[in-house]
C-alpha cells in the first residue's frame, strides 16, 4: 500500500498559469450563442414532439411485423457501429468522420421507410428543407464574413476583430439554424395567416398565460398538448407581416402558403414564417458577431471564476498520449513500424550491428574499452537503494503513474503488518522498449521524456535539443548525489538500428530528473557490498555479440570475486519465451552465466512481457546457475497475460517454482474475455480494414436476384432453412465461379495461416486458419443476404426503385412552389447570379441521401438485363452504394468474430498472448521493483504495483 500524499509543486506555489494567461494576451471569443441555440432547438424538439397525441401516433404505426423487424435491425446495426464513438472527443479524425458518416447513412435509410409518413412526419420534406436552408445559410454567412473581413482589412472595423472565424463554428450554427426551421415546419407548417386573423391574435397579450383569468384556460390547453402547440404556432411564431409593409423586401423574401378550402385565388403576400425564423437567427448571429469583434466586448467581460478554473485546469493538464492502437487500420505509425522492422531484420541482423560500432569507437578513442562500459561510483556507498522497470513509453497515463512513484522522495508500504518507508532509489534501471510502436523523435519525446519530466523535472540548465558529448564520469559522478538512470535497449528500440536510442540516451544527460551517465547500449555497474549489475544488449538476435561477450568475460575474470553476487538484466526473458516457443536462444548469455559466473548470478531480470512473474529455484543437489528469475515489464505498456506461462518450471536443468504473479492467473484468464466484449470499443479504427475485407469476400455475390424461396415460405423454420441453404450456395458459388471473392478469401486464408503462431505444426495452423476464415466468410455471406432481403422487401412494397436517380430533388422541386411560393422569382435570380451553382449544389447534396434508391434502381436493372447491360460507371455507382451500407453492417460483426477468435486462442489454446492482450490496451496493473542493499550485504526486494491507473487527461 503506497501513500498518495504529495507536496505542492513549484507551479502551484508561484501560480505560473495566471502569469501565462496575463502575458500571452489571449482574447477568447466563446460563441455562446451556438451552445444556447443548440439547447433551444433541443427543448423545442421535445416540446413539439410531446405536443402530439402519443396514442394517435401509436395507432398510425404499421402493424406489419416486417417493418418492426426492419427498424429493429437497422437501428441495432447503426447503434453497434456508432457505439465506440459515443464517448470519443471530436479530435480523432476517424471518429469524427464516423459520426458524420453514420448520420448521413442512417437518415438516407430512414426517410425511405413508411412508418414516419404514417405518423404524419414527412421525412422527405424535412430532409430537403434542411439541406436547402443549410446550403443557403452557409453561402450567406460566408459572404458576410468575407465582407466583414474586408472591412477589417481596410481599417473600417476595430483591429480586435482581426481573428478569422472558425469554419466549424459557421457549420455548427448553420446546422442548428436549419434543424430549428425544420422542426418548426414539421409542426407548424408554412401557412400564411390572413391579416384580420393575425391582427385579432396579436391584440392578445403574449403573456396572457400569466393573467389570472387565463390561467385555467392555459392549464387546460397544457393538458391538451395539441391545442397548446397550435396556440404557440399561431401566436408566438406568426409571420412578421405582409411583404407590402416592407416595400424594399418585397423581392427578397419567400412567401407563405395560403391555408384555405378548395382553390385559392392568387398568392399570399404574407412573409413565410420559416423565412422569418431563418432571418431572425441569421440576424442574431450577425449582431452577436459584430458586437464581439468590433467593440471588444469579450475583452471587457473576463471569464467567470468557474470558467477560469476550467481554462486553468486545461492549461495545466499533462500533455500525454493515449495508448498505441495496435489494430488501427488508419495509423501511419504502425505501417512505419512494419517497414522499419522489415528493414532492420533484412539489413541490420547479420550485416550491420551498432554494438560492434560502439566497441570499435571505444577502442579508437583511448584504447580503454572499460572506461565507457564500467561504472563503479556506487561501490563505496554503505546503504543503497535502486529501482527496476521496463517497457515504458506506451500510454502517457500508465507511464506517468509509474514514473511519479519512482520520483517520490519516499514511499510507505507494509511489511509483516508493519509500515516500512522506502526511500527513492539512487539508481534507476530501465529494461528496454522505451517508446512504442517504433523509435522516433516524436515517440521518444512524447511517450518517454514527457511523463518522466512531469514526474521529476530536470535541472534548469538542461537543454533538450543539445547533444551531450562530455558526460560526467569518475570523481564527478561520485560527487553527484541525485538519482541516476541506466538503460538497455529493447527490440522496439532496435527497429531503426538503434539510432534514436543512441541520440536520446547515450548523447543526452537527463531523463526527467534522473542523470544518465551511460555512453553505450550495454554496461556494468559495481554496487556496494560486492554486488554487480550487468546490463546486456540482446539487439534483435536475442543474444549478446562477440565484443560484448568479450568485455563481460574479461570483467568477470579480472574484477568479479568468487563471493561476489551478480544481477543480470536483459530485455527479453528467454527462460520464458524459449519454453513457450520451444526454442533455444541466448546461447552466449547462457555460456556467460553457466561457464564464467558459475553460480554467482543470484538474479536475472527482464521486461518485454508486460506483467510480473517471479520464480525461485527448488533446492536440489545439482548446481544452480541462476537463483531467482524476475520479469517485470509493467512500466507503462499494455498488459500481457500470466496464465499462458504458468506451466514454466525448468531452466538449464534446474527446477523453479512460481512465487508471485501479477495479475494473478485467474484474473489474467478473466481479463481475456474482454476480446469478445470490448474488442471493437478498444480498436474502433480496425473498422477501416475489417469492413473492406468483408466487402471483398462477398463482392461477387451482389446482387441476389432470386429471393422468392425465402420470402414466400409459409413457416419461419422453412424461411431459416432456405436462408441457410442460400448462404451455403453462395459459399459454393465463390469457390466455383467467383474471381474477386475467391481471390479475397484465398488471401485471407494465407494471412490467417501466417497469423497463427509457428509453435504449432503446419497441419494445426492450417486447421485453425481455415476455421477462422470460414467464420468470417459465413458472417459476411449472412450479412450480404440480410442486406439483399431488406432491399427486396422495400422494392416489393414500392418504397425503393420507384422513380430513379435524384428522386428527392425532383420531389422537392415539385412541391416547392406549392409550400414556398415565390411570385417575385427570387430563386430564379439566385440561380442566375450563381451561374447555376446554387441549385446544382442542392441537387447533388440531396442525391447523396438517395443512396438506397440508387442501389435499388441499379439492382433492378442488373437483375432484369444482366451485369453486362450496365455501363462501367453504373456498376461503380451500384457497388459503391452497396459498400456504403454493407460497411456499416459488417464492422461490428468482423470485430466480434475476430475478438472471439482471440479469446478462444488465448484461453483454450494459449496462443496469441501478444495479439490477444495488445488489442485490449489495458493501462492498469502497473508496477516496478525497488531493491535495497543493506549494510550487511543482503538484498531486499519490494515490488510496488498500481492496480488502477488514474486518467490524468480528466
Amino acid at each position: 500500500m503506497v501513500s498518495d500524499k504529495q507536496p505542492a509543486g513549484l507551479l502551484d506555489t508561484l501560480k505560473m498559469e495566471r502569469v501565462r494567461t496575463i502575458l500571452t494576451h489571449t482574447y477568447p471569443y466563446p460563441h455562446e450563442h451556438s451552445r444556447h441555440a443548440v439547447i433551444a432547438v433541443v427543448v423545442g424538439c421535445l416540446f413539439f414532439i410531446s405536443s402530439d397525441n402519443i396514442h394517435t401516433l401509436v395507432e398510425k404505426l404499421d402493424n406489419n411485423i416486417k417493418w418492426w423487424s426492419m427498424y429493429g435491425c437497422l437501428f441495432g446495426f447503426f447503434y453497434f457501429f456508432s457505439s465506440p464513438f459515443l464517448v470519443k472527443t471530436i479530435k480523432p479524425s476517424y471518429s469524427n468522420f464516423s459520426r458524420w458518416y453514420i448520420g448521413w447513412i442512417l437518415v438516407a435509410a430512414v426517410y425511405h421507410l413508411p412508418s414516419f409518413q404514417s405518423m404524419g412526419v414527412d421525412m422527405r420534406m424535412n430532409l430537403s428543407l434542411f439541406l436547402t436552408i443549410y446550403i443557403s445559410s452557409i453561402v450567406f454567412l460566408l459572404v458576410f464574413h468575407i465582407i466583414f473581413y474586408g472591412l477589417w482589412y481596410i481599417g473600417l472595423v476595430s483591429r480586435v476583430a482581426g481573428k478569422r472565424p472558425e469554419i466549424l463554428t459557421i457549420l455548427q450554427n448553420c446546422a442548428v439554424l436549419s434543424v430549428a426551421c425544420c422542426v418548426f415546419y414539421s409542426h407548424c407548417g408554412n401557412r400564411a395567416m390572413l391579416r384580420e386573423k393575425l391582427e385579432r391574435k396579436n391584440s392578445n397579450n403574449w403573456f396572457s398565460f400569466w393573467n389570472k383569468e387565463e390561467r385555467n384556460t392555459w392549464l387546460a390547453k397544457f393538458l391538451r398538448m395539441n391545442e397548446l402547440k397550435d396556440q404557440v404556432c399561431s401566436s408566438w411564431f406568426a409571420p412578421v407581416g405582409s411583404a407590402s409593409d416592407y416595400p424594399l423586401l418585397s423581392k427578397w423574401v419567400i412567401y407563405g402558403e395560403i391555408a384555405c378550402n378548395g382553390s385559392c385565388p392568387g398568392s399570399s403576400d404574407e412573409i413565410s414564417p420559416i423565412y422569418s425564423l431563418w432571418a431572425t437567427f441569421i440576424g442574431l448571429y450577425i449582431a452577436n458577431y459584430v458586437v464581439e469583434r468590433s467593440t471588444g466586448w469579450a475583452l471587457t467581460h473576463p471569464l467567470s471564476v468557474k470558467e477560469y478554473e476550467k481554462v486553468k485546469k486545461k492549461q495545466m493538464k499533462p500533455d500525454f498520449l493515449d495508448m498505441v492502437p495496435w489494430y488501427s487500420g488508419t495509423s501511419a505509425d504502425l505501417f512505419k513500424t512494419v517497414f522499419d522492422l522489415l528493414v532492420s531484420v533484412t539489413v541490420f541482423v547479420g550485416r550491420f550491428d551498432m554494438r560492434m560500432m560502439q566497441a570499435a569507437m571505444s577502442r579508437a578513442e583511448d584504447g580503454n574499452q572499460q572506461r565507457d562500459l564500467l561504472y563503479d561510483h556506487f561501490s563505496e556507498k554503505d546503504d543503497f537503494w535502486f529501482d527496476f522497470m521496463a517497457d515504458t513509453g506506451d500510454g502517457g497515463n500508465s507511464s506517468y503513474s509509474v514514473a511519479r512513484l519512482l520520483a517520490r522522495p519516499f514511499l510507505r508500504t507494509l511489511k509483516d503488518d508493519a509500515e516500512v518507508t522506502l526511500p527513492r532509489g539512487d539508481l534507476l534501471l530501465i529494461g528496454g522498449d522505451l517508446a512504442y510502436p517504433n523509435p522516433s523523435t516524436f515517440t521518444y519525446e512524447r511517450r518517454l521524456f514527457v511523463p518522466f519530466e512531469y514526474a521529476l523535472q530536470p535541472p534548469p540548465s538542461y537543454k533538450a535539443k543539445q547533444i551531450e558529448v562530455n558526460k560526467l564520469c569518475g570523481d564527478q559522478l561520485k560527487q553527484y548525489d541525485g538519482p541516476q538512470c541506466f538503460i538497455i535497449p529493447g527490440n522496439h528500440d532496435w527497429f531503426d538500428g538503434l539510432q534514436t536510442f543512441m541520440r536520446y540516451i547515450c548523447y543526452r544527460s537527463w531523463l526527467g530528473g534522473w542523470l544518465m551517465p551511460q555512453k553505450k547500449s550495454y554496461f556494468a555497474l559495481q554496487l556496494p557490498k560486492r554486488w554487480w549489475v550487468f546490463g546486456l544488449d540482446l539487439a534483435l538476435h536475442n543474444d549478446i555479440d562477440v565484443y560484448q561477450f568479450k568485455f563481460f568475460t574479461e570483467l568477470i575474470m579480472e574484477k568479479v570475486q568468487e563471493d561476489d553476487n551478480v544481477i543480470i538484466i536483459t530485455h527479453e526473458p528467454n527462460w520464458l519465451t524459449d519454453w513457450y516457443w520451444s526454442d533455444v536462444t541466448g546461447q552466449n548469455v547462457s555460456h556467460l552465466i553457466c561457464d564464467y559466473l558459475k553460480g554467482r548470478c543470484k538474479l536475472r531480470m527482464a521486461g518485454d512481457l508486460h506483467h510480473y512473474l517471479r520464480h525461485s529455484h527448488v533446492k536440489s543437489d545439482g548446481p544452480v546457475h541462476v537463483h531467482h528469475l524476475l520479469v517485470n515489464g509493467c512500466g507503462g505498456a499494455f498488459l500481457h497475460p500470466t496464465h499462458v506461462f504458468d506451466k514454466f518450471s525448468k531452466l538449464d536443468g534446474v527446477t523453479y517454482e512460481c512465487k508471485a504473479a501479477y495479475p494473478s492467473v485467474e484474473d489474467s484468464s478473466r481479463i481475456a474475455l474482454g476480446n469478445i466484449l470490448k474488442f471493437r470499443k478498444k480498436n474502433w479504427q480496425f473498422d477501416f480494414i475489417g469492413g473492406i475485407i468483408y466487402f471483398i469476400l462477398v463482392f461477387s455475390m451482389f446482387p441476389q436476384c432470386e429471393l422468392n424461396h425465402i420470402l414466400q415460405d409459409d413457416s419461419f423454420s422453412g424461411q431459416i432453412r432456405s436462408f441457410l441453404g442460400t448462404v451455403w450456395n453462395g459459399f459454393i458459388y465463390i469457390l466455383q465461379h467467383s474471381y474477386v471473392s475467391f481471390v479475397g478469401a484465398s488471401v485471407l486464408l494465407i494471412s490467417a495461416y501466417s497469423f497463427v503462431p509457428p509453435k504449432l505444426s503446419r497441419k494445426k495452423r492450417l486447421m485453425i486458419g481455415v476455421l477462422h476464415v470460414s467464420a468470417h466468410l459465413a458472417a459476411a455471406l449472412i450479412l450480404m443476404l440480410l442486406l439483399e432481403i431488406g432491399i427486396e422487401i422495400c422494392i416489393r412494397h414500392e418504397l425503393l426503385a420507384t422513380s430513379g436517380y435524384h428522386t428527392l430533388y425532383q420531389w422537392y422541386r415539385s412541391v416547392e412552389s406549392e409550400h414556398f411560393p415565390d411570385p417575385t422569382g427570387l430563386r430564379a435570380r439566385i440561380e442566375q447570379w450563381t451561374f447555376g451553382l446554387y441549385p446544382a449544389c442542392i441537387k447533388y447534396l440531396m442525391s447523396a441521401f438517395d443512396v438506397p434508391e440508387v442501389m435499388a434502381v441499379s439492382r433492378n436493372n442488373i437483375c432484369k438485363n444482366g451485369l453486362e447491360s450496365v455501363s462501367r460507371g453504373g456498376a461503380i455507382i451500384y457497388y459503391a452504394a452497396v459498400f456504403l451500407y454493407f460497411w456499416v453492417f459488417s464492422t461490428p460483426v468482423v470485430s466480434l468474430v475476430f475478438g472471439s477468435y482471440l479469446y478462444i486462442c488465448i484461453n483454450w489454446l494459449h496462443l496469441h498472448f501478444d495479439e490477444a492482450f495488445s488489442s485490449l490496451r489495458i493501462a492498469n496493473y502497473k508496477s516496478f521493483t525497488r531493491f535495497h542493499i543493506s549494510s550487511d550485504g543482503n538484498l531486499e526486494v519490494f515490488t510496488l504495483a498500481v492496480d488502477k491507473v488514474r486518467n490524468y487527461f480528466m
